[in-house]
């Protein structure tokens, strides 16, 4: 296994990382410390998969290590001695480097207490058993698999497993990160883990907003994170979140119309869908639960009270310099939210033709041509630029000249 893990390990990574990675398994060996690649870049060397994050854990003095390191091989350093952590750069390159670690909670849902420990101890403090798994990285013992859980044996099951009964108590996110996960591998929840979550689902609340929304986030940055949400309204934990989110076929269609929109969707733009339907009262108590950023709340915000006003915009002989002055204040996210969302074909086109064509209208005449034909500086110039914008997305302009003659018109009309 040493072997064939150290040639995947190889075949894998980059010369460049794979060389900085030797140099610390060699420093590590000569200082007395253990040195092991962990986390996902192990679950998916092992699935034969890439992954080149680089999460080093040291039995011995992360921090001193990361120095030796780049004391030989170049790179800056930034050290965090009271956590026994450092991140080393060098050019695009990031290893991160902790001390081995055992941890506790206080109560549930708290930030564990930490102390430095073995590579048994670190891994026994990880969510999930296929996640619970290390490569050695010491010279001598280059590419032999450390699996204390049976986390390979749960790869081949295709499952998903926690290490204790009171995994998801301690931390209510791996509840998120399990559905995640198992969408992602095509897994499934070991069915003991299984029972446990929907045990312990109410836990849920037991941790920040901003620590269910990351999870969250981390969901809708998955391939196709619908199959995640489907899986969590089934299993209660959508509704630990907000009572009115859902999973459902419609968010499934109105997500995979958003990423042949979109490349990437923004994750405001999945969350927009996900709120669709809310009234402005539950938008603001998932803002709230979940800790959103201004900006983010602003966006779904605007897309459920346009939702609420699509109706303007199915007047047939609406034209566009109306609907323009109706959609410029709302956000372009919010926007091609509803022009996914709505099931008025009208109202789609328009939304979509705002966003295509006329919010990129500008007159051809400015401020100073303005003034050159004649019009003093002050508000009017100002009034007499709006129209000119109004004439163009009505096409009664076409050409500068055209505005030109527009704007001479309205002057003699004025005198």
């Amino acid at each position: 296994m040493s072997q064939s893990l150290a040639i995947q390990l190889a075949e894998r990574l980059r010369s460049e990382p794979l060389d900085l990675v030797r140099i610390a398994g060699e420093i590590a060996e000569r200082s007395g410390y253990g040195l092991y690649l962990v986390g996902g870049a192990v679950r998916d060397l092992l699935l034969g998969q890439a992954n080149l994050d680089l999460d080093l854990v040291v039995e011995g003095d992360a921090v001193e290590l990361a120095r030796a390191l780049q004391r030989q091989a170049g790179g800056e350093v930034l050290t965090h001695p009271r956590f026994g952590t450092a991140k080393l750069r060098r050019g695009d390159l990031l290893i991160d480097l902790a001390t081995a670690r055992a941890e506790s909670y206080e109560h549930p849902g708290a930030l564990p207490t930490v102390r430095p420990s073995t590579i048994v101890d670190d891994l026994a403090r990880r969510d999930f058993t296929i996640n619970a798994m290390a490569i050695h990285l010491d010279a001598s013992n280059f590419g032999r698999l450390v699996d204390p859980f049976g986390g390979q044996e749960d790869l081949s099951r295709k499952r998903v497993r926690v290490l204790h009964d009171n995994s998801f108590i301690d931390d209510a996110t791996r509840m998120l990160r399990a559905v995640r996960y198992e969408q992602r591998f095509d897994f499934r929840l070991d069915p003991a883990t299984e029972r446990l979550l929907r045990r312990d689902v109410s836990m849920l609340h037991t941790v920040s907003g901003d620590r269910t929304r990351h999870e969250v986030e981390l969901i809708l940055r998955e391939p196709c994170p619908e199959k995640a949400l489907a899986r969590a309204e089934g299993l209660g934990l959508l509704a630990q979140i907000h009572p009115s989110l859902r999973g459902n076929g419609w968010v499934a269609e109105k997500f995979r119309t958003a990423r042949a929109t979109a490349h990437p969707p923004a994750l405001g733009l999945y969350l927009s869908i996900l709120v669709y339907h809310f009234t402005d009262q539950e938008v603001e108590d998932l803002a709230t639960a979940l800790k959103l950023p201004g900006a983010t709340a602003r966006v779904i915000r605007d897309s459920v009270r346009l939702r609420q006003s699509l109706h303007a915009l199915e007047t047939p002989e609406l034209s566009p310099s109306t609907a323009y002055r109706f959609l410029e204040d709302y956000s372009p996210t919010s926007i091609l939210a509803c022009a996914i969302a709505s099931d008025s074909p009208l109202v789609q086109t328009r939304l979509k033709l705002y966003l295509d064509r006329w919010r990129h209208v500008k007159p051809s005449l400015d401020g100073q041509a303005l003034q050159r034909m004649g019009i003093p500086p002050g508000p009017r110039i100002g009034r007499m630029l709006r129209a000119l914008l109004e004439a163009r997305l009505d096409q009664r302009v076409r050409t500068r000249s055209e505005e030109a003659n527009l704007v001479r018109l309205w002057m003699s009309q004025e005198k």
